[in-house]
C-alpha cells in the first residue's frame, strides 16, 4: 500500500458537515474514489465522491469526523481504499480498513484496491451448475447455482446464522473452498458471537471475517461489501478455490448508500431511496460470479421493509438473485429444523435441463404433495383426519413423512442437541424423497424419519423405537 509520507499533494479542509468534508487543493486535484488523511496520526478516512471545481473536492468520512475543524491539512494517499488479500487473512477478522478485530496481531499482507471492475464476459462461465451444500432440502427444493447469488429471507430466532453456519461446514468439509462472512450494519454483540460460534464449531481455519458494525459512519458501511468482494477475488482468481460468501444484510448496503447520498446532496428517488440505487447495487452484486478459474457463490440475508415486496430496495435485490430461501417461524416452532418455507421459496435453476427430467418432476411432486396437504390443514383442524377421503389421508401421510424426512441434524448443532450431524448427497436425498411418494414407508412411523441422513436409517430409527417400547412395555407388566 503506497505509504501516505511519500505523497506531497496536500490540501486545506475548508468545511465539514457531518461526515460531508470539503477539502481545497492548490496544486493537484485527487481522483474520485481516492482516500485522503488527515487528524493525529492520519486516523481520519475520507474518501473522494465528487469533484466540485477545478481546486475543491468533496469526500465522505468513512470514520468519525469529530475534532476536524476548517484550515486543517489534509494528505492525499494517491490511492484508492484498499482491502487486505493473501492466505494470511484466513481465520482473522478485519473491518474496513483492513485492520484486525480479533485482538490478535496484524497479518503481514497484501494489498489491492476495493474498486474493482466485475471479470469479463470472456472469462465468466457459461456453464450453470449446482453448488451442493449436503443440506437436503435445498440440494432437492432449492438448488443453489455454483457462482450464483440466494437470498435468505427470516426473522429473528429462526435458524438464520445456524444454516449460514452448517453451509461454511460443509463447505470446507466438501468443496476444500474458502468462505468470506462480511457484515454489513452488524450490530457487535451479533459478529462477537459468530465469531466464537465458528471457533466451537472448527471452520474459523477456512474462514475470513469482516465487518462494518452498525455504530460506524454511512462511509464506512457501504464500502465493507467491496472490500469483502476484493478478498473474495483473491481466492477465486489467484489461488483458483472456490468461495463461500455471506453477506448480512444486503438492505443495509443499500441503506448506507441511501444515508450517502443524502448527506452529499443528492435529490432523492422514489421512496427516498438514492437515484443511483440500481447501479450501486449492481457494482457489487455483478463482481460475484462464476468464471473459468473458480466461483465466488454468495448467499445474502434480504430484510424486507414492512414485508413489502414492492419496496425498490427489494425488487432491485430480487432482480440479481438466482434462489430464495425463505425460513418460516411456524416451522421453528414445530421443531422441523432448518425451517425452510418450501412453497414460498424457489430456484431458478429448478429447470429440466438444468438439474435433471427426474429431478425436476420429484421437486414438482413434492412441492405438489405438499401444497395440497397445506390445503387440507384447515379441514383436519376443524372436522379431523378421520373425515377425509382415502386418497387425502394418503396424501396427507406422504407430506408428513417428507416434512420429517426433509428436517437434518446440523453438524454445527452437535453440542446443544446431541445428534451427530449429518452430510447427505443429493442422489440419497431424491431417493428417500422418491421412496416416500412411492409409499414404501407408509407403514413406518413418521417420528422414525425425523432427525436422519439418508432414507435407510428410518428403519434403525423405527427398530429402536420398537426395542425401547417393547422394554417399556415389559417393564410395566
Amino acid at each position: 500500500m503506497k505509504s501516505i509520507e511519500s505523497s506531497f499533494n496536500k490540501g486545506v479542509i475548508v468545511s465539514v458537515r457531518g461526515s460531508v468534508v470539503d477539502v481545497l487543493f492548490q496544486s493537484l486535484l485527487p481522483q474520485i474514489h481516492s482516500l485522503l488523511r488527515t487528524g493525529v496520526d492520519d486516523e481520519i478516512a475520507i474518501e473522494v465522491v465528487a469533484q466540485l471545481d477545478a481546486q475543491r473536492v468533496r469526500g465522505i468520512a468513512l470514520t468519525t469526523t469529530q475534532g476536524l475543524a476548517r484550515g486543517d491539512v489534509v494528505v492525499d494517499s494517491g490511492g484508492p481504499l484498499m482491502a487486505p488479500v493473501g492466505k494470511a487473512i484466513l481465520s482473522r477478522m478485519f473491518d474496513v480498513f483492513g485492520h484486525t478485530i480479533d485482538r490478535l496481531p496484524q497479518p503481514t499482507v497484501q494489498w489491492r484496491s476495493v474498486h474493482r471492475a466485475p471479470p469479463a464476459l470472456e472469462h465468466r462461465s457459461t456453464q450453470s451448475s449446482i453448488f451442493e451444500t449436503g443440506i437436503k432440502i435445498i440440494d432437492v427444493l432449492i438448488p443453489l447455482e455454483r457462482g450464483g447469488k440466494a437470498g435468505l429471507f427470516g426473522g429473528a430466532g429462526v435458524g438464520k446464522t445456524v444454516l449460514l453456519t452448517e453451509m461454511i461446514h460443509n463447505m470446507v468439509g466438501q468443496h476444500e473452498g474458502v468462505s468470506i462472512f462480511c457484515g454489513i450494519g452488524e450490530r457487535s454483540r451479533e459478529g462477537e458471537e459468530l465469531y466464537r460460534e465458528m471457533k466451537a464449531a472448527g471452520v474459523l481455519e477456512s474462514m475470513v471475517m469482516i465487518f462494518g458494525q452498525m455504530n460506524e459512519p454511512p462511509g464506512a458501511r457501504f464500502r465493507v461489501g467491496h472490500a469483502a468482494l476484493t478478498m473474495a477475488e483473491y481466492f477465486r482468481d489467484d489461488e483458483h478455490r472456490d468461495v463461500l460468501l455471506l453477506i448480512d444484510n444486503i438492505y443495509r448496503f443499500i441503506q448506507a448508500g441511501m444515508e450517502v447520498s443524502g448527506l452529499i446532496g443528492q435529490m432523492p428517488a422514489r421512496l427516498g431511496y438514492q437515484p443511483t440505487m440500481g447501479t450501486e447495487l449492481a457494482q457489487l452484486e455483478e463482481r460475484i460470479a462464476n468464471t473459468d478459474r473458480g466461483a465466488i457463490t454468495s448467499i445474502q440475508a434480504v430484510y424486507v421493509p414492512a414485508d413489502d415486496f414492492t419496496d425498490p430496495a427489494a425488487v432491485h435485490t430480487f432482480s440479481h438473485l438466482s434462489a430464495s430461501i425463505v425460513l418460516s417461524r411456524k416451522m421453528a416452532s414445530e421443531g422441523l429444523y432448518p425451517a425452510i418455507d418450501v412453497l414460498q421459496s424457489n430456484s431458478k435453476m429448478a429447470t429440466p435441463n438444468i438439474i435433471g427430467k427426474r429431478h425436476y418432476e420429484l421437486a414438482q411432486e413434492i412441492r405438489r404433495t405438499l401444497a395440497q396437504y397445506a390445503d387440507l390443514k384447515d379441514i383436519i383442524a376443524m372436522l379431523g383426519l378421520e373425515q377425509l377421503s382415502n386418497d387425502d389421508r394418503k396424501i396427507v401421510g406422504r407430506a408428513r413423512r417428507l416434512e420429517r424426512f426433509l428436517t437434518q441434524p446440523f453438524f454445527t448443532t452437535e453440542q446443544f442437541t446431541g445428534l451427530k450431524g449429518k452430510l447427505v448427497s443429493l442422489e440419497d436425498a431424491l431417493d428417500g424423497c422418491e421412496r416416500i411418494l412411492n409409499d414404501e414407508f407408509q407403514d413406518v412411523p413418521e417420528s422414525a424419519l425425523y432427525m436422519i441422513g439418508a432414507v435407510g436409517e428410518s428403519s434403525d430409527n423405527a427398530k429402536k423405537r420398537k426395542d425401547v417400547n417393547d422394554a417399556g412395555n415389559e417393564h410395566a407388566a
